[in-house]
């Protein structure tokens, strides 16, 4: 039974529509699935009781279709609200917090069928791409149990791999739909920004770093459960509406242009390996008639780091300095956002203006690299998955990171500007430890980036490489 959760999700879900299958028997494989792989990798957390969960996929077997996602197993990340399940951010201030409803994202996967399981876990705040945090402990990479499987959305790129789930969802400041992505062989998909809301809490106009997104073990899923998540909310402003892009995925990319940023003119750090792998990878895209040329850094690498940090740190504030300026929440706080907070909170208002200015400096100019290619390409990482201890590399090569995030800096350039990206697994290294590509265009390219992907999917063999946890004796 256990081969059925190798497949696709649309897949499954042509076979639960057509009767093939019952939403029993796929909920039946998924929890034995669970208790035989989470234990060891740790990535689904406050699962639901099976009994439940059982009742839950009779009942959908019995009543009639919701959506494509109706059956379907599904936990959400451990920073957004499913009702009745708690929310803990991966923080003990909120280790007991239970939800009341769910946020907008989630309840559109419910309102197309999907069976919210539990939650998968992420760092705390969803802070540093390594998945970490007091509440739950540590999500283990499946491809090597002594290392990392990135993060934020760690234990749902985790959890994918393993088959434990057949879509994700997941969210993206700083590379956490892609690190994770690349370090467990998976696809995940950072949206245009507003194209897949969050919730009208608090200022909805200043803050456009974060999204959330959707991720899978192709890019047709990834389009699918995209085109759930997707969509304006009528209280926030920079929403509208999109076109679904699962309908125009087959398509044939011949011609399209790619431009290869390598290591940004030097400016970022690789370990031995990741270019060397990366640039193999790029032959694929000759296999699917895409042209790719290197392009050389279009923009200082410092200045957009410099926008970046103050960005976030003004973001990260923003949500949570409630938390520090309290006595007794500070001193649960881990060290790292409390160094954001109170960065955050020094910056006065023409520090931020000028952070912007950089980003809209960068945005020009991507904009006219978009005028000649129809998507970039940089290594979605910088650094192959590390020790599980760690709490971050403070080193890449030869050079001290100045952070706890320098060592992700080449997810930023597309990040800063809010612009669709797709990471894409590109292959593994001697230890067998995976890596992964990013790709991006301009904003609202969306269902473009996912018709190259899919293409490039059925061109490449990677995806096709099971994690070590369930191929080991």
């Amino acid at each position: 039974m256990s081969d059925i959760l190798d497949r696709d999700a649309i897949d499954l879900a042509a076979d639960l529509e057509a009767g093939n299958l019952s939403a029993e028997e796929v909920m039946r494989a998924t929890l034995d699935r669970i208790g035989e792989v989470n234990g060891r990798v740790n990535a689904i957390v406050s699962l639901r009781e099976p009994d439940a969960l059982l009742t839950e996929a009779q009942q959908a077997d019995e009543s009639k279709r919701k959506g494509w996602m109706h059956g379907l197993p599904l936990a959400v990340k451990d920073l957004a609200n499913a009702k009745g399940l708690r929310t803990t951010m991966g923080s003990p201030v909120f280790a007991d917090q239970v939800a009341q409803s769910d946020d907008i994202m989630v309840a559109r996967m419910r309102a197309a069928g999907a069976i919210i399981i539990g939650k998968t876990n992420t760092p705390e705040f969803g802070l540093g791409s390594n998945t970490f945090n007091p509440v739950h402990g540590a999500t283990c990479n499946p491809y090597d149990l002594t290392r990392s499987a990135g993060g934020s959305s760690g234990g749902a790129a985790a959890a994918l791999a393993c088959r434990m789930l057949p879509v994700a969802d997941g969210s993206d400041m700083m590379g956490s739909l892609r690190n994770p992505a690349a370090w467990n062989n998976v696809y995940g998909f950072r949206p245009s920004w507003g194209r897949v809301p969050s919730e009208p809490v608090g200022d909805s106009f200043l803050h456009q770093l974060a999204t959330n997104g959707p991720m899978a073990r192709s890019p047709r899923d990834v389009a699918a459960l995209l085109d759930i998540q997707s969509g304006p909310d009528p209280r926030q402003p920079h929403g509208c509406p999109v076109e679904p892009t699962l309908p125009g995925i087959e398509t044939d990319v011949k011609g399209r242009r790619i431009g290869w940023l390598r290591d940004w003119g030097g400016a970022y750090g690789f370990e031995p390996g990741i270019l060397e792998l990366s640039e193999k990878a790029l032959g694929h895209f000759d296999d699917i008639g895409c042209i790719v040329e290197e392009v050389p850094a279009p923009f200082a690498a410092e200045a957009i780091w410099e926008s970046w940090t103050t960005l976030r740190s003004w973001s990260v504030a923003a949500g949570t300095a409630a938390l520090y300026e309290n006595d007794e929440t500070r001193s649960r706080l881990k060290p790292e956002a409390i160094w954001e907070i109170e960065r955050g909170l020094a910056f006065s208002a023409m520090d931020v203006h000028r952070a912007s200015v950089i980003r809209s400096e960068w945005f020009k100019v991507a904009a006219g690299l978009f005028d000649r290619y129809d998507a970039l390409i940089l290594p979605s990482t910088q650094v192959w998955p590390f020790p599980i201890e760690w709490r971050y590399p403070e080193r890449v090569n030869d050079t001290d990171m100045d952070t706890y995030h320098r060592w992700m800096e080449v997810v930023v350039p597309p990040g800063l500007l809010g612009l669709p990206c797709l990471n894409m697994p590109a292959g593994f290294n001697a230890d067998g430890l995976p890596l992964g590509l990013q790709m991006f265009g301009r904003r609202g390219a969306d269902a473009s980036l996912l018709q190259i992907g899919h293409a490039w999917h059925a061109a490449t063999p990677h995806f096709r490489a099971k994690p070590s946890v369930l191929t080991a004796p």
